[in-house]
Order: structure tokens, then sequence, then C-alpha cells
């Protein structure tokens, strides 16, 4: 054995592939999604092994990313402790959302192309919308954008509306009309919609990170006119020089 090996990782070495890890787990839970929209839009069965081959991968980062935080936090700085800590609440949400997206998918392989095309349309568009959600969280954790991270926070107010047109359509039935396969959409719906709400979560954490602040403070510093908020950045830019 050389001196080399038997050298232990430096902590802050440890902490930076945990990160990179975090951002590999965005990546695979937004393919998974991708590969979601097309099951449903498609109707082919086929699909869902990418599904449940993304849903094991991110099993397996989450084993290792739970590991590699429990044997390195008490080993690194305060600040590296709140990077390492952000990292477990990302597995754990990207985790679940991994299990709402297989979900989702079993039943859509399931079902086929039987449900109605309104319903295809919707499903569709959520998961779509859940894809750019998750590109958008990752890009927001890489690039420690808050922008980024609040147009997450829009997003999923779409992932509601969507979701109770959905509910609407099939729970009052206005034009008496048969809905086809409506227990699998109202569980595929409620499934994408509890996934946008945990992608939601981690761009709340991603403000929390950059910001030190809650979500609540953060946007309150947005809700300004465009005058001021222009004003607000010629000072920064101003105290910079």
């Amino acid at each position: 054995m050389s001196a080399t090996d038997s050298v232990p990782p430096n902590p802050e070495e440890i902490c930076a592939h945990l990160q990179e890890q975090t951002l590999q787990a965005c990546k695979v839970a937004q393919m998974a999604a991708g590969i979601v929209a097309e099951c449903i839009a498609t109707g082919v069965p086929s699909l869902l092994e990418g599904v449940r081959q993304r849903e094991k991968e991110l099993d397996t980062i989450d084993r290792e990313v739970d590991q590699g935080v429990t044997s390195v936090i008490t080993k690194v700085t305060e600040a590296h402790a709140r990077e390492l800590l952000a990292c477990l609440k990302f597995i754990i949400g990207l985790e679940r959302i991994g299990d709402l997206l297989l979900n989702c998918s079993n039943r859509a392989a399931a079902v086929g192309s039987r449900i109605d095309l309104q319903d295809i349309r919707d499903l569709t568009l959520m998961a779509s919308r859940l894809e750019k959600m998750l590109g958008d969280v990752h890009d927001a954790l890489r690039q420690r954008d808050l922008n980024l991270a609040l147009s997450v926070l829009r997003a999923d107010a779409e992932m509601d509306r969507l979701r109770n047109l959905v509910f609407m359509r099939h729970l009052e039935h206005h034009d008496n009309s048969p809905r086809q396969e409506g227990f699998h959409v109202l569980f595929m719906t409620q499934s994408l919609e509890r996934a946008g709400d945990h992608a939601k979560n981690l761009a709340e954490e991603v403000c929390h990170l950059v910001s030190g602040h809650t979500v609540r403070h953060v946007l309150r510093s947005y809700d300004k006119p465009v005058e001021q908020m222009f004003i607000d950045d010629l000072k920064r830019k101003h105290k910079a020089q």
C-alpha cells in the first residue's frame, strides 16, 4: 500500500463530491419526469422501465449521500455543514419524487390510451412542467440563483391549477359524460401535484441556502416596483466599486 493510499479523504473533498451527487440526483429526477410525460402522451408501456431505472438510481444516490453526510458532517466547518444538510434535504425530496413518478408511470402503463384525450393533455402538461421545475431546481442549486428558485415556486401554482381542473372535470360531471379510467387519472394527477410540491420545497431550500432567510422574507424583498428594484441594484453596484 502506498503512502497516498493510506491518506483519508479530505472532508472538503467529500463535501464537494456529495454536492455533485445531489446535483446528479436532480438530473435523474428530471429525466424521470420527462419519461413519464412521454409515457402518458404516447401510451407506450415499455417506457416504464426507464422510470424504474431512474428510481433505482435515486435510491442508490440517497443511500450514498446519507452515509456520506453522516460520516463527515462533524469534521467540516459550519458553512460546509449547512451545505451538507441542504444536500440531505434535497436527496430526501428527490427520492420521494422518484417514488411518485414511478407510481404515476405504473398507472399510465396500466391504462394505456384508454383515458380521455383532455386528461392525456393535462397529465402530459403536468409531467412536462415538473420536468422543467426540476431542471430549474438543478440550475438554481448549481448557480445559487434566487430568480430560478423563485420561478419554481411560481410554477408550482400552475401545477395546482392543472390538478384542480382535472379533479373538477372528474368529480363534478357538468356534461354528464362518462370519464374513462377516472380512478387512475385522479391518482396520477395527485402524484404529479405532490411531486411538484416536493420540487417547490427544494426551491425553498435553495432560497434559504443562498440568502440565509426564509422564502417569505425573500419574496417580500422581491415584492417591489421595478423602479425600486433598479435603484436597489444601482446602490449595490455602487457599494461594490
